[in-house]
């Protein structure tokens, strides 16, 4: 199974976490885990085109996403890079919850808010 562990900040998700598999199918042969990654990769990779410092990631035991990894680098950031990078990070969780709904017995999320409150989501 797929596990997206998603922290809320705020009005954007600083950050997402991404860790399993599927179990659709063989590994190379996975669609659900297709789906995941390429939205994910194309999110991060949009992100970093705008400005490569304005996320981190690790690709260790899962994918480790922080957006707009610490607050002073967004002051130091203009406005309109960090309502780009807003928009794609709102975009991969809206396609991520879209793959969740369609192959939700592959997948679970799980969403912190600011005040760590778990508000998760299983589908069977």
């Amino acid at each position: 199974m797929i596990k997206v562990k998603l922290t809320k900040n705020n009005n954007y998700y600083k950050r997402i976490i991404i860790t399993g598999h599927a179990n659709y199918d063989d590994f190379g042969k996975d669609i659900v885990c297709a789906a995941v990654s390429s939205t994910v990769i194309t999110s991060v990779n949009s992100c970093l085109a705008i400005d490569n410092e304005s996320i981190s990631y690790e690709d260790k035991n899962g994918l480790d996403i922080k957006v707009l990894k610490d607050d002073e680098y967004i002051e130091r950031m203009p406005k309109e890079k960090i309502d780009t990078i807003l928009l794609y990070n709102e975009q991969d969780v809206v396609n991520l919850f879209k793959i969740l709904t369609s192959w939700g017995r592959y997948m679970k999320e799980e969403v912190l808010s600011n005040d760590n409150k778990k508000e998760e989501e299983e589908t069977q």
